[in-house]
């Protein structure tokens, strides 16, 4: 297994900054925030009325209009993403006759929430209609776990193929368990990362009744405010992140273009709350330490870390102490920004969409900022790249993603040599 390296080959993204890689890239690293008030339903009712909405997605690039009402938002984004990921990777669409065994490329694209929309759609139906007019289509368009199906199935990819829910750290999670299934051998290229669609009435109400989202409604640009001592909650918002990782030796022989490299991934619970994390920072602390443990790393050598900054109180708060737990005096000497303030929380996306910027980093040199920094937190005393993008050389660089219910991930990417 230890033998077994893995690496980036493509990547594609769908965000509210933008529906591919090079314009998301741009729009964060020059603090392009892209919230604003939601237009999907009528929120002048809600606490919070903004959000990260993807805007300008052309499904029809992707699929017909026909196929495209079979699929819930999120799998439309899913499918997007990993089009685009499998385009800069050199992989074919269809697998079957080209060369690479099927059976050997796995699908993990999961979903924190799944099909939301779908499922408030067709329970109204349910309400005002009868059970008799319910789609057909309504299970296999509201589970979380036919983001990977559909995939698997466009692209005859017939590996290991699953989604798992561990709510804001999913799309992270499923890059780092994938790396696992390459490491032990039971497939050599996966397909892997997140996708959310959550901006609809019912996600936007829930969040809202939680009193955990910005208030800010009347400046959208400058609500989310990660490790800021003015935040005041996330901003939700949409899209996918996706990855395609693949064993080095199957790259190499392809050609590919290698991107990075994976080499550690750490993934623990806080045994805490099911909202809260740890106060002291120890679960998420506990992952990174993992991550370093697997690939080999100490806390010095750690470059960049996109944390999970959601511009919340509590997260910023402990999540700055996971990382002084985990680091030492080292945490004092790493790049940090949360790339929130321009994306807003993408949720079950987020690890996917955010470990494209850790890649990006690498491959760029450049640390993209924390928007909207404006008022020093002494809590959140770490150099978390204020407002302006950073030049530095980059080797390795970690994303971290916190999830309710005490969920922690962490995958580590390294420049490949």
């Amino acid at each position: 297994m230890n033998n077994r390296r893995v690496v980036v080959t493509g990547y594609g993204a769908v965000s509210c900054v933008g529906n591919d890689v090079p314009t998301f890239w741009e729009s964060l690293v020059n603090g392009r925030c892209g919230l604003g008030p939601i237009t999907r339903f009528d929120a002048a009712e809600y606490r919070t009325r903004i959000a990260g909405e993807v805007k300008g997605f052309d499904v029809t690039r992707y699929m017909s209009p026909k196929e495209a009402k079979r699929l819930d938002l999120f799998c439309q984004y899913a499918i997007a993403a990993s089009d685009e990921a499998m385009e800069k990777a050199g992989l074919p669409k269809e697998l079957r006759d080209s060369g690479i065994d099927p059976s050997r490329v796995g699908v993990i694209v999961s979903s924190g929430i799944g099909g939301l929309q779908t499922m408030s759609d067709q329970d109204r139906l349910l309400l005002e209609r009868g059970p008799g007019k319910i789609s057909p289509l309504l299970i296999p368009m509201m589970i979380g776990d036919l983001a990977s199906g559909n995939i698997s199935i466009r692209y005859g990819a017939g590996g290991p193929n699953l989604g798992l829910v561990t709510a804001c750290s999913t799309g992270c999670h499923s890059i780092g368990e994938s790396f696992w299934v390459i490491k032990r051998d039971d497939a050599d290229v996966m397909i892997c990362g997140g996708a959310e669609a959550s901006v609809v009435a019912l996600g936007v109400a829930g969040f809202c009744a939680l009193k955990a989202m910005s208030q800010r409604n009347d400046d959208p640009l400058h609500a989310s405010r990660p490790f800021d001592l003015d935040r005041d909650g996330f901003v939700m918002s949409e899209g996918a992140g996706v990855l395609i990782l693949e064993e080095l030796e199957h790259a190499k022989k392809r050609g590919a273009n290698i991107l990075a490299e994976v080499v550690g991934y750490g993934a623990t619970g806080d045994a805490y709350h099911i909202t809260s994390p740890a106060p002291d920072g120890d679960g998420g602390a506990r992952a990174i330490q993992m991550a370093m443990r697997h690939a080999g790393l100490n806390p010095e050598d750690i470059d960049y870390i996109n944390a999970h900054g959601t511009a919340t109180d509590l997260n910023d708060k402990f999540e700055t102490m996971s990382i002084k737990r985990a680091l030492g005096d080292a945490a004092y000497k790493v790049a940090v920004s949360s790339t929130k303030g321009t994306t807003g929380h993408a949720l079950g996306a987020a690890g996917g969409i955010e470990s494209i910027a850790c890649i990006r980093a690498i491959e760029t040199g450049i640390v993209p900022p924390t928007i909207n920094y404006e008022t020093p937190d002494p809590d959140c005393d770490l150099d978390i790249t204020p407002n302006v993008a950073r030049e530095r050389k980059i080797r390795v660089a970690l994303n971290s993603n916190l999830g309710f219910g005490g969920h922690n991930g962490v995958v580590i990417y390294r420049k490949f040599e």
